[in-house]
C-alpha cells in the first residue's frame, strides 16, 4: 500500500511539474499567463475538494458499516 501510495504522489508531483514548466513556456503575455494560472488553480481546488469529499463519504460509509452491530445467522 506504501508503495502505490508513493508513486501516486510521485505521479500527482510530476504533473505539477509538467504543468508549472508548460505554462511558463508557452508563448503568452504577462497578463494572460497570470490569468491563465489563476484559472487552473482554481479548477484544481475544486476537483482537490470533489474528490476529498467522495473519498470522506466513502470512507464513512465503510466506518458505520464496521461499527454496525453484526448480526448472526442462526
Amino acid at each position: 500500500m506504501n508503495r502505490a501510495l508513493n508513486f501516486l504522489l510521485g505521479v500527482v508531483i510530476g504533473g505539477f511539474v509538467g504543468a508549472t514548466v508548460a505554462i511558463f513556456l508557452a508563448p503568452s503575455s504577462g497578463e494572460d499567463l497570470r490569468s491563465e494560472i489563476g484559472v487552473r488553480t482554481n479548477r484544481f481546488r475544486s476537483e482537490f475538494a470533489q474528490a476529498a469529499a467522495d473519498r470522506r463519504a466513502e470512507l464513512e460509509s465503510q466506518l458505520a458499516a464496521l461499527r454496525a452491530p453484526k448480526q448472526y445467522d442462526e
